[in-house]
């Protein structure tokens, strides 16, 4: 097997509201793709519809822009991938050892309810590959099944709390709890004490982190499962 990691992203571009905008939350693609792809990984960008995706313009402001995303930012051939990203259609899931799910509030609406990226992340797990997600991106892991059962019944998950929600102000935008539906399909759901820190959670071949200040502990901590399997 090659060494393929695939990242989903979202197409969304619009809060509950219809007007105030959202999207992928920048940093959190970034701090995850520079190590992956520092380690020697390949990576393929995919997203529900493929295509462009809309960039949340609150990851664009200081001084939530570190300066790792402000490069990534401001390359052009990285632009370019994020205006051509691939289809479900395109993907085969034998090619990949992880699947990993970024954030920003436009994953609440197009990856929950996405049949075909459920698709390619149960074949990837069942091949006993490495699902994983950060933030909003766990919504991702909603409506996956297992042998029929929900991906996270029984395992330790995070993802974008109830609480960050309110303090960040979105919770009335939001389309809804994330870390409710999460525990609603017997996910065993943490958070960290301090909201907006970095936490993140392993379940074996399950990796998740709660927020943006995460994806990088996320990363580090595929590449250590990725060491694991090869």
């Amino acid at each position: 097997m090659s060494k393929k990691i695939l990242i989903v992203l979202t197409n969304h571009d619009l809060f509950l509201d219809g007007k105030q905008k959202t999207g992928l939350w920048l940093g959190e693609l970034v701090h995850i793709y520079d190590l992956l792809k520092k380690s020697g990984y390949e990576i393929d960008l995919m997203s529900p519809i493929g295509g462009p995706v809309p960039l949340d313009p609150s990851s664009l402001k200081w001084p939530l822009l570190d300066n790792l995303t402000k490069s990534y930012y401001l390359n052009e051939d990285f632009q370019k991938l994020l205006q051509n990203t691939l289809n479900p259609a395109q993907i085969n899931p034998e090619n990949y050892l992880a699947i990993c799910y970024a954030g920003g509030h436009g994953a609440m609406w197009d990856f929950p309810n996405n049949e075909q990226i459920a698709k390619i992340a149960e074949k990837i797990y069942q091949n006993g590959g490495i699902i994983s997600a950060v933030c909003h991106g766990s919504a991702g892991l909603l409506n996956i099944k297992i042998d029929n059962q929900p991906l996270v019944a029984n395992k330790k998950v995070t993802g974008y709390s109830w609480p960050e929600e309110i303090l960040a102000g979105k919770n009335k935008l939001a389309p809804f709890k994330l870390e409710k539906e999460l525990t609603d399909r017997g996910a065993i759901y943490s958070k960290g004490f301090i909201p907006f820190s970095s936490y993140t959670v392993s379940d074996n071949r399950l990796i998740t982190g709660q927020n943006p200040l995460s994806a990088k502990k996320l990363a580090e901590k595929i590449l250590k499962a990725l060491s694991k399997i090869g």
